[in-house]
């Protein structure tokens, strides 16, 4: 076999290839698909940060992939892991997701090139500080312009050194705060933030679930109560997928890997107690009730209803897709399944959730909270008190003419007005509801669509399409 039929398809290559499969089924023309496919700005950097006695040259990126909206949005990824292709493809990605979930930013993406668990506290301000500058100076960061947030390897810790950093060179700027998100709640942050992307995995499975048709395909039950499920990755989007899929949909975890190795227990494993006791043991493995599996890739093999990749990109591949299992792939994190491992797994009956659908919620709450920065005022301050008076006065106009009183917890609930977490909640879940719907709608209308992805990638095609067209740039 020729070396050129054997080599794998880069991440970047692999996104390619699931937009010609859409852009198949479109009308856009080919010069408009060339514009959109295209990353727009590629900035790569290297710059000396003092790391004890000694400097070290940090190798870093940002990627603005598409600027038919802005500012352009994406997260920034610390991983020894980091290159180019990755960092094009993610941002790639972001343009899409964004589009796909009505969001109106352009898509964009940052990668530092550093493992930091070997960085103090100290050594990884200095690096992300010195990035934030880098950034700064080529115009690549700015409330209008390009607007970061965390990513794998960072936090709400790294996003408020980034604001701090943007302020200091652009001292008196109203809307600085809007300058990136993901920032701490004391700081301009916006409640609901940290549990977005997980909370959005969550609706997205849930409003799968909810066609009959579409589960009885698969010789399953509607809803989300009782599947069993696997998680890959107990980071902030696996944690917080596993935990509301479990406490708020009742699901059934029965598998659960990370970087220490994997476990298992037909029983369900209790997400919180297991996240606690990683945290005091530094390790899943020895669980109460688990079984810790021979392998640690030993995840994709587990027989579930539903497998959430939740870690990085090229998980499932050619090489172990015809271990699954799972009914269902619900992908967490970008890019967990390769093109390729597609192909295999649509021909077994496997239907995957897209990562550019599924794992939307945390650039939508980023969004909530840009919003919530330009207008300097936190959602709920204006309307949660009338609510509130108006649902009592509600509550005591029944009391009085049903002679029948309702008890104070019942009241406390009925006549709650919409706190910040509440309103944050609420648009995400209707922002998850209406775009899976869009893509259903797409994917039941023509029989040659492929799977979802590819439904998923027309609707957000329509929708650059559209914009270009609107700015004029294309008839």
């Amino acid at each position: 076999m020729s070396e050129t039929t054997t080599k794998h398809l880069s991440f970047f290559e692999s996104v390619n290839r699931n937009f010609d499969m859409a852009a198949a089924h479109t009308n856009i023309p080919k010069g408009l698909l060339d514009q959109i496919k295209i990353c727009n700005a590629v900035y790569e950097m290297a710059f000396p940060v003092k790391i004890g006695d000694e400097y070290q040259v940090i190798e870093a990126f940002r990627v603005q992939h598409s600027h038919h909206r802005l500012p352009t949005k994406g997260g920034i990824r610390f991983s020894h892991l980091v290159n180019r292709d990755e960092v094009m493809a993610l941002a790639a990605l972001m343009s899409y997701k964004c589009a796909l979930v009505d969001v109106p930013f352009g898509g964009a993406k940052g990668g530092v090139k550093i493992s930091p668990r070997k960085y103090t506290e100290q050594e990884l301000e200095k690096i992300t500080r010195r990035y934030t500058t880098e950034l700064i100076r080529k115009n690549f960061i700015g409330p209008g312009l390009d607007v970061p947030a965390p990513d794998y390897g960072t936090g709400s810790r790294e996003m408020a050194w980034i604001l701090d950093t943007y302020q200091v060179f652009n001292h008196g700027e109203i809307d600085a705060a809007a300058c990136v998100t993901g920032k701490p709640e004391n700081q301009n942050g916006i409640n609901g933030r940290t549990e977005a992307t997980g909370r959005g995995v969550f609706y997205g499975i849930r409003q799968f679930l909810s066609y009959n048709d579409d589960c009885k395909a698969l010789g399953m039950s509607p809803g989300i109560a009782g599947k069993t499920m696997v998680i890959q990755g107990l980071g902030n989007v696996g944690s917080y997928s596993g935990t509301i899929s479990q406490d708020e949909g009742d699901a059934l975890i029965v598998g659960v890997s990370e970087i220490e190795g994997t476990i298992y227990c037909q029983k369900g494993i209790d997400m919180a107690k297991l996240l606690k006791y990683r945290k005091d043991n530094g390790s899943i493995l020895g669980f109460p009730g688990s079984t810790t599996l021979p392998e640690r890739t030993d995840w994709v093999a587990i027989d579930c209803d539903i497998l959430v990749p939740a870690a990085l990109e090229n998980q499932i591949t050619t090489e172990n897709a015809g271990k699954i299992k799972a009914r269902i792939i619900a992908e967490a994190a970008n890019g967990p399944v390769t093109s390729e491992a597609a192909d295999i797994l649509r021909k077994k009956g496997v239907v995957i959730l897209p990562d550019m659908y599924l794992n939307a919620g945390g650039v939508t709450v980023s969004y909530f909270e840009w919003l919530k920065n330009l207008s300097h005022m936190r959602f709920g301050r204006m309307e949660k008190r009338y609510q509130q008076n108006s649902l009592t006065n509600l509550v005591s106009t029944f009391e009085r003419l049903t002679g029948h009183s309702v008890g104070m917890k019942e009241r406390d609930i009925l006549t709650h007005g919409a706190d910040e977490i509440d309103l944050v909640r609420s648009g995400l879940e209707d922002t998850m509801v209406n775009a899976y719907d869009q893509i259903r709608e797409v994917y039941k209308q023509k029989s040659s669509i492929e799977d979802l992805r590819t439904a998923a990638f027309i609707v957000a095609l329509d929708k650059i399409s559209g914009d270009y067209v609107r700015l004029g740039i294309f008839p």
